[in-house]
């Protein structure tokens, strides 16, 4: 794979990973909950989650390509941001957006 082509997939991965607690009700997406929705700090957390695993997927493809680059605190800031911009449309469509109960 180039390093173009890593680094879209990094993207496209964080960007699909970033929504991933809000489309569902289940935590990560396997373990129902007994709540009926699941609460926004619950979200936040397997945001983290999905942060994380993001993260790690992106210095594995890195170290895949060459030596992995070592990242300050400003390369943390600036991905945790970007994670939460990437959450935007689920953040959107779970909380603002009006569903129709049946």
């Amino acid at each position: 794979m180039s390093a173009s082509a890593s680094g879209w997939f990094v993207i496209l991965l964080a960007l699909v990973s970033a929504n991933l607690p809000f489309v569902n009700q289940r935590l990560f997406m396997v373990i129902p909950l007994r709540w009926a929705h699941k609460p926004l700090w619950l979200r936040l957390l397997e945001l983290i989650a999905w942060y994380a695993v993001a993260g790690a997927t992106g210095f594995a493809v890195e170290a895949g390509l060459g030596n992995a680059f070592p990242q300050g605190w400003q390369f943390y800031a600036i991905t945790a941001c970007m994670m939460l911009v990437f959450a935007f449309p689920g953040f959107t469509w779970q909380y603002l957006v009006k569903h129709r109960t049946a």
